[in-house]
């Protein structure tokens, strides 16, 4: 496997993990008191965030991305449901 096929795949998995976390843990810990719900999401979402980062920073250096579209991904994780773009558009592109 190789960056970008790695990098894909942490990107859905972190835009999946943004969406349970977002729609699922945080009502779970807000209405029906259950805060163990953000805990462990929670982490497991800040784990692929920054393995998103890491690998979106090795595809920059590797195939000679531009800012522009480097700075546009990087964003992308900070969006829900924006990861699965990121991956629709570099599917699209190979």
């Amino acid at each position: 496997m190789n960056t970008l096929s790695i990098f894909r795949k942490v990107a859905v998995a972190e835009g999946i993990s943004y969406v349970l976390l977002l729609f699922i843990a945080m009502p779970l810990k807000y209405w029906a008191e259950m805060p163990l719900a953000v805990k462990y999401t929670g982490w497991a979402h800040g784990l692929l965030f920054v393995l998103y980062i890491a690998f979106l920073a090795m595809a920059f250096v590797e195939y000679k991305w531009s800012f522009k579209k480097t700075a546009m991904f990087g964003v992308a994780s900070l969006l829900p449901f924006a990861p699965f773009w990121v991956d629709k558009k570099l599917k699209e592109e190979n």
